[in-house]
């Protein structure tokens, strides 16, 4: 089975994303579906994806469940729940009994617009993280280079927890090589616990110059760190038509996994995704 583990669904005229608001995400702001997105997957070979939340909302999270439950090719939900809230517990289980509630394998919030770079040690968010972790759900990281000691030691204060690191904490890739964002993400795939989605990346080069070329050095340090049992495939799509298509895109992070190795390249797009997110078996 060959997986997407990274991509989003969203209607800006039935909801709002305020993270939608700058002019130049004009493009992308439309409805986007389970029907805009299978004939891409078929396409591209992929089987199956990993539909991630898009706004801070449990009621997007109750949606995707019931959309994930009725679409064959999506195999999990990444969705979001309030972790500062101190019912977070019923609100996991109510999720998980839902319908399509099987289908949910794991917990997002968009770190990296929080104003405080530590807020994932908030006392209240560690809690709120044991709840997701008690019930064997993974966690998203989404953060930028500021965030990532804070993501460090999370992993560290959880170490039989599962963490994915979505888009490898962005890298400026349109400012050149970043020296604190390579090491910062050295420092954080120490913990064994953490893998690192290769997804986004041509969202944060210039939109209208790159290829994969100026990608893999970002990829080849991110397989140096983690290796080749920790890295995932994420298309990012919608978000990355602003840079490719979904085949430009798929075509790019293929090339740069595969001047890897063979092997690297097929765990990537396989079983690495099933382990972090306990995926059955296809």
């Amino acid at each position: 089975m060959v997986i997407d583990g990274h991509q989003h669904f969203w209607d800006p005229a039935r909801a709002d994303y305020p993270w939608m608001d700058a002019a130049e995400l004009a493009p992308i702001r439309r409805a986007f579906g389970p029907s805009d997105l299978a004939p891409l997957l078929r396409a591209n070979g992929i089987d199956a994806s990993i539909l991630v939340q898009c706004r801070s909302s449990t009621g997007e999270t109750e949606e995707f469940l019931r959309v994930a439950a009725a679409t064959p090719f999506i195999a999990g939900v990444v969705g979001w729940i309030d972790l500062t809230d101190g019912a977070v517990d019923e609100t996991l289980d109510r999720l998980r009994d839902s319908p399509g509630g099987d289908k949910l394998v794991g917990i997002r919030h968009q770190v990296h617009d929080e104003f405080d770079p530590d807020w994932l040690l908030r006392k209240d968010v560690q809690r709120g993280l044991a709840a997701v972790f008690e019930r064997d759900l993974a966690y998203d990281l989404l953060v930028r280079t500021r965030e990532l000691p804070a993501a460090i030691a999370t992993a560290q204060a959880f170490p039989h927890a599962r963490l994915v690191l979505d888009h490898a904490a962005k890298p400026p890739i349109a400012d050149g090589f970043s020296r604190e964002w390579a090491d910062r993400l050295a420092a954080l795939a120490e913990c064994r616990n953490v893998w690192c989605k290769i997804s986004g990346l041509a969202t944060e080069a210039t939109w209208d110059d790159w290829d994969s070329a100026r990608l893999f050095p970002l990829v080849e340090h991110a397989a140096r760190c983690f290796g080749e049992d920790r890295l995932i495939f994420g298309s990012d799509w919608p978000v990355c038509l602003l840079a490719g298509s979904y085949g430009e895109i798929k075509s790019a992070l293929d090339k740069c996994l595969m001047k890897l190795g063979p092997q690297v390249r097929d765990k990537a797009f396989r079983a690495n995704a099933q382990r972090a997110y306990r995926l059955p078996a296809a």
